[in-house]
């Protein structure tokens, strides 16, 4: 029998804390074999590797993977416009591979292309070693928050939709390039130049028709808000996530708990940016102030009454980096006065369910993808211990991507 078809190995972590996702299960067996889970056991308590745990790779419900990746110091918004796709796309690739090997193992682009669905099936087909993503195609109108990264007078921008008909369109584009969903705006943004973050963004027959067509092809719908008019606009049409929320009152409570909508809070790019930790615009400093004010008078109740918040952060590679995700984890943490386990849930099996990934990846379980962290403490009970400098090892898709799996001494192993 030729290797090409010899059968796959199997791996084996024997004797290891595990916390799969949702509980801990004590000293386990972990079994893998190529990108699938084959068992979970429960191990000798005696025989573990007492100074290290094992917890599903995170899963990042909001990034943006299209930033220069590279060392060098460039202008974030000129890069993009002045650098070939194709160079492009080796960027995006990168940037996933450093959320990777932080142990965010799967990551959603929102406001991704053609360029982010390539790499993410060159990572599918094992053609480069990277971790999942999933892409969503922004479906935003002219002087809208998605359209105004761009310069006001650049000549060559990416399609907008100014009509039910045009978005509509839009929708069906996206479809046919593969995207997984859709990210709309029902409100202004940080960033974007030029516009308020109260403008209105699109009319409501507009975000109606992208919702009905988007749903009908299959495709999640998340929608950019900082507003409180905002929230209830998206809420009103049915979309399937809110992306920051800084909007969010008492009175979407019940509303959000009804449908169990996911939350992507994007604490610490707000913090940030109007902190000027990094180099912006007054402008943007001062929206984000504004945010944050507003997101901090909002948030705590929000999470009392039991929100559904998941790990969505805004990654970019210049705001916040890839790796970053861990920390705010912990932001999560102390914003909504959860414990640790209840954070680390919101990181991995609910972000999970929240992108349609549920079945596959922020679980450790028979059946689901190989995707691990090896870490030195137990997270679930002490969330500072989620730090880079922990993480002995990162298993993505089965294949060890940064570290190394921990070895068992010869006297451990006689």
């Amino acid at each position: 029998m030729s290797a090409a078809h010899a059968a796959s190995a199997t791996h084996e972590l024997e004797g290891i804390q595990i916390w799969d996702g949702h509980s801990a299960l004590g000293a386990s067996t972990l079994r893998w074999s190529d990108d699938n889970i084959v068992s979970v056991e429960p191990a000798d308590a005696a025989a573990e590797f007492s100074e290290y745990s094992i917890i599903p790779g995170l899963v990042d419900t909001h990034v943006h993977l299209g930033a220069y990746a590279g060392q060098r110091k460039v202008d974030w918004s000129s890069w993009p416009l002045i650098t070939p796709t194709e160079e492009r796309v080796f960027h995006i690739a990168a940037n996933a591979q450093r959320a990777a090997r932080a142990g965010v193992t799967t990551l959603r682009d929102l406001a991704g292309d053609e360029r982010q669905l390539a790499v993410a099936r060159v990572f599918n087909e094992g053609i480069q070693q990277g971790p999942r993503i999933v892409v969503n195609g922004q479906v935003g109108m002219t002087a809208g928050h998605g359209d105004l990264f761009i310069p006001p007078h650049y000549p060559h921008r990416d399609p907008v939709a100014d009509s039910p008909d045009e978005c509509r369109k839009r929708v069906r584009e996206w479809a046919r390039a593969g995207a997984d969903g859709v990210k709309i705006y029902t409100s202004g943004g940080v960033l974007s130049m030029g516009d308020k973050v109260g403008w209105r963004n699109q009319t409501n027959a507009e975000i109606s028709t992208t919702v009905d067509e988007a749903h009908a092809l299959g495709m999640l719908v998340a929608a950019h808000t900082h507003t409180e008019i905002g929230v209830d606009i998206a809420l009103d049409h049915g979309v399937d996530s809110l992306e920051h929320g800084t909007g969010i009152v008492e009175s979407h409570f019940a509303r959000l708990l009804e449908r169990n909508i996911p939350v992507a809070p994007t604490l610490m790019i707000n913090d940030v940016i109007a902190e000027g930790r990094v180099d912006v615009s007054a402008e943007a400093q001062e929206k984000a102030q504004d945010v944050v004010a507003e997101r901090n008078r909002n948030f705590t109740r929000a999470g009392e009454a039991g929100v559904r918040f998941v790990l969505g952060t805004d990654a970019n590679g210049v705001f916040v980096q890839f790796g970053d995700q861990l920390e705010e984890v912990r932001l999560m943490k102390e914003m909504f006065g959860w414990t640790a386990e209840r954070a680390l849930i919101a990181a991995t099996s609910d972000a999970a369910d929240a992108i349609r990934m549920g079945s596959t990846v922020g679980t450790i379980a028979p059946s689901f993808g190989a995707d691990f962290v090896v870490i030195k403490g137990r997270p679930w009970e002490q969330l500072d211990t989620l730090r880079p400098e922990n993480i002995v090892a990162v298993v993505s898709r089965g294949a060890v991507i940064s570290g190394a799996l921990p070895v068992r001494s010869a006297l451990q192993s006689s």
